[in-house]
């Protein structure tokens, strides 16, 4: 065995191996901040109309903190469709803002009952409308004219999205009542498995849920009208 080699060459078996585990070390690293730089960059894009939202809001009425408070409200009310959609295990999109129009959710409702899919439908209203009268309720301790303002108009969207027509959320709700009422059929990968026989009951449990949200709202949206009260 020749020593004097064997000795010579361990510095260097030595040092590749250090620079292997160098690059290790470097390639870890940038998977890690490459996978946060993804992440975050994902938020971002899903969240960027939300921003310009604001921005667009905030010129049109004047007033940063009404554009905040007006996109808070409309996020505030799509939560509540994402809240109660996990509640049920139904597959559900975080929102997406259209300036000037509004937001979403997606869903996935092909497999839900007529009773869980108007249960989504009222819970944005519902918890939009909560959010609404958060901001009735602050005016007593901030900018009475600002949270005032934000409350009607808040209401005033709850009250237009509670509208029994098209993709509104009352729309969803109406057609919802039709099929427990008159009987749905249960679709499993787009085929029919299954006719449901109608619900009389949760047809007219949805019926009180949506009379009672809906008068609800009106009441706040009335009560809150510039100078004006019940």
């Amino acid at each position: 065995m020749d020593r004097a080699r064997l000795v010579s060459a361990n510095p260097v078996q030595d040092d590749r191996g250090s620079f292997r585990r160098s690059l290790q070390r470097v390639a870890g690293s940038a998977v890690v901040l490459g996978a946060t730089a993804l992440k975050w960059a994902f938020v971002f894009g899903k969240f960027f109309a939300f921003f310009v939202s604001f921005a667009l809001y905030s010129y049109l009425f004047g007033s940063w903190e009404f554009g905040l408070g007006l996109v808070l409200l409309i996020l505030v009310h799509e939560m509540g469709h994402f809240a109660e959609a996990k509640r049920q295990h139904i597959h559900v999109t975080l929102p997406t803002f259209v300036p000037f129009v509004g937001a979403y959710v997606m869903t996935r409702r092909e497999h839900v009952s007529p009773w869980g899919s108007a249960l989504v439908s009222l819970a944005g209203p519902f918890v939009g409308s909560v959010g609404a009268a958060a901001a009735w309720a602050a005016s007593s301790f901030g900018d009475a004219q600002l949270l005032v303002g934000l409350a009607n108009i808040g209401f005033l969207l709850n009250a237009f999205n509670l509208l029994p027509i098209g993709f509104l959320d009352g729309g969803s709700v109406a057609r919802a009542f039709g099929h427990e009422r008159h009987g749905w059929i249960r679709y499993a990968d787009g085929v029919p498995v299954e006719a449901v026989h109608p619900n009389h009951e949760r047809a007219r449990a949805i019926a009180f849920l949506y009379v009672l949200l809906a008068a609800a709202v009106v009441i706040g949206l009335i009560a809150t009208k510039p100078n004006g009260a019940l």
